[in-house]
């Protein structure tokens, strides 16, 4: 079994060593093909260097070919662009040479592709032709110019017509279109345009449509020729070409409304009716001018030179400028004339007018362009309240010192009286204009008692001349009726007006006081002689009575006779004097005349019958009793009816 054992250890020793042997063999093969693919990989960096070496004089060839390639396409890039610049250029004159009146936006376009054109020649100078091309082509440009200034030219001229004045009064307000022409005139001679401030605010809240001057489909054509026109700086050829066209035509339209142009001297050889009608007018056409005319023309400026604020200023001035100084000469030529009372209210609805007008205005001649214009504007107006004042205080100075003669002989009111008191009926029409007035000239003062303190200086001034004129009657009863009727006449006046809210209740009462006080001064001095025949004192006889009753002749008083016949035959004449004269006298208000009438019979009747009742049967008793008893009191209160109606001498009686 040893053996066994032993023999088989030699076995597998002998197997080792032949694996071993094996794996040497292995080892010494990998070995040699390691180095053998080491050795050719060797080779191949070796001969892979060379080839690169050999290469690199063909690379930079290839690359200096694609070089010249690249060169070669970008030459030939930038010729077929200056050779699309020439085609356009070509393209441009054909269409520029046709002139712009056929198709007009294509005309437009050449005029952009020129320029376009222009701008790349002149960017590329180092092209061997560009300055003959842009000679060319900037010659070009001009006369495209020069056809489209011809263009807008005409299209302007054939599309600028005088606005007709029936077409203007469609586009005022239904309350302020006339029924006639803008002359018209009622019986009176004065225009038919109303001065009242309700009028005046109707005018300033009602909507004007100002008419279309320019059809607009033409006004982006007239827009894009200035666009070329200025970029092309053509500013004053527009400027002159503009005003000269739209000027005269603003002007004939004026002109066709009635709108006159007037020298001083005319408007000073002017008859005051004509010229009061004219002033109406004015007015008028001031108003359609400025809110119709100027606001239309000034749209049409807008849309024509939109996006050119400054030469749109310019050329609305220039267009405008000689119709305005027509219109505003006319108003400082009245402004200026002479003054006078009755050209108060023209001056105040003229002041009216440029205060209504003063925002539109300022907003319509904006800019320093028409700085001018709007300067005289706002100078006018201030002349206009100038003279206004000024003229206002001429009337009060007038009033006080009017030293007209006609005295009117029946006592009643007299035109001076009438006629001022119209005139402040009228100012208070102006009250809204009178108290711009006065602040514009008062630094601001309440200008509701500045014009309460005009009026009362006025109402005062009248009151002093009609004291004066009461003293040319040589009838005390008359001085006192004239100013009681007067002062009447002014407080009845301010009561039914306005006038009555600013001069107060106070001043009313106080002057109804001073009427009072000059009725009760009539009565007293026109009646008391007669009613002293009516007294009993002077009649009682000096002698006395016998025990055995009255005396023949006397009643029980001892009142005589022949004393009551004498009392009684005075009485008549002089109640038959004051009836002759006193129905020639004039008591013009109904009320008035009716309470005077009264207050004469409740003095003079309750005598009479008291007279005639004490004494009346010493008369009855004796001869002729109706010659001395010639009326009863019926009789007087009827003839006193006949009191105060101004009759003339030859009138019969009632």
């Amino acid at each position: 079994m040893k053996m066994g054992i032993h023999r088989k250890s030699g076995v597998d020793g002998d197997m080792l060593s032949e694996r071993a042997r094996i794996m040497r063999e292995s080892l010494q093969k990998s070995q040699s093909i390691t180095d053998n693919v080491v050795n050719i990989l060797g080779s191949f960096d070796h001969r892979l260097s060379a080839l690169e070496t050999a290469m690199r004089p063909t690379q930079i060839r290839t690359h200096a070919i694609r070089t010249a390639h690249g060169n070669i396409d970008k030459t030939l890039k930038a010729a077929e662009v200056i050779l699309s610049q020439f085609d356009i250029s070509r393209q441009a004159e054909v269409k520029i040479l046709k002139g712009p009146h056929e198709d007009l936006e294509s005309y437009l376009q050449a005029i952009d592709q020129l320029r376009n054109n222009i701008r790349f020649f002149s960017n590329n100078k180092s092209f061997k032709s560009s300055d003959g091309v842009l000679s060319h082509a900037n010659s070009l440009l001009t006369k495209a110019i020069s056809k489209l200034e011809e263009e807008f030219k005409q299209l302007l001229l054939s599309y600028s017509k005088p606005v007709e004045p029936d077409r203007l009064f469609e586009c005022l307000p239904n309350s302020m279109r006339p029924s006639s022409s803008p002359g018209h005139q009622d019986s009176s001679g004065k225009s038919h345009l109303s001065n009242s401030n309700a009028e005046q605010n109707s005018a300033e809240n009602a909507v004007y449509t100002p008419p279309t001057l320019i059809p607009p489909r033409i006004l982006p054509l007239l827009h894009d020729l200035a666009q070329q026109m200025v970029q092309a700086g053509h500013q004053q050829q527009f400027v002159k070409i503009y005003r000269d066209t739209r000027s005269p035509v603003l002007e004939e339209s004026l002109r066709n409304l009635g709108v006159e142009k007037l020298s001083k001297d005319d408007v000073q050889k002017m008859q005051w009716e004509v010229l009061e009608a004219k002033i109406g007018n004015w007015i008028h056409f001031m108003r359609i001018a400025v809110k119709l005319l100027f606001a239309a023309e000034r749209k049409v400026c807008d849309q024509i030179l939109e996006g050119f604020d400054s030469l749109n200023d310019q050329c609305f001035a220039e267009v405008t400028t000689a119709s305005v100084a027509v219109l505003l000469s006319f108003g400082d030529a009245i402004a200026k004339s002479k003054r006078s009372p009755e050209k108060l209210f023209v001056l105040l609805d003229m002041y009216e007018i440029m205060r209504e007008l003063h925002s539109e205005i300022e907003s319509l001649f904006s800019g320093k362009a028409c700085s001018e214009i709007r300067e005289s504007a706002f100078g006018l107006t201030k002349q206009l309240a100038q003279t206004a004042q000024e003229t206002f205080g001429d009337f009060e100075e007038a009033v006080e010192k009017d030293a007209t003669k006609t005295a009117v002989s029946d006592g009643t009111v007299h035109p001076l009286t009438s006629y001022v008191i119209n005139y402040v009926k009228f100012l208070f029409d102006y009250q809204s204009t009178l108290k711009q007035l006065f602040q514009e000239f008062e630094n601001g003062g309440d200008s509701n008692s500045q014009l309460a303190t005009v009026t009362m200086r006025i109402m005062q001034a009248l009151q002093t001349n009609l004291d004066g004129k009461s003293k040319q009657y040589k009838d005390a009863a008359l001085t006192h009726l004239f100013l009681m009727n007067n002062i009447h006449y002014m407080v009845r006046s301010v009561r039914r007006s306005e006038a009555k809210d600013l001069l107060g209740d106070d001043w009313v009462q106080r002057h109804r006081r001073v009427v009072q006080q000059h009725a009760n001064q009539y009565k007293r001095i026109a009646w008391a002689k007669i009613l002293q025949c009516l007294s009993i004192q002077g009649l009682t006889s000096s002698g006395g009575s016998n025990n055995s009753g009255t005396v023949e002749g006397q009643n029980s008083s001892g009142v005589s006779r022949s004393t009551v016949k004498d009392r009684l035959k005075i009485f008549n004449m002089q109640f038959e004097e004051l009836h002759q004269r006193q129905t020639q006298w004039a008591v013009p208000d109904t009320e008035l005349r009716e309470s005077l009438r009264l207050a004469v019979a409740e003095v003079l009747l309750p005598a009479y019958r008291s007279f005639i009742k004490r004494f009346g049967p010493l008369v009855d008793s004796g001869k002729n009793a109706q010659k001395y008893i010639r009326y009863s009191a019926e009789d007087l209160d009827r003839m006193l009816g006949e009191f105060f109606e101004g009759k003339t001498l030859n009138e019969p009686k009632r």
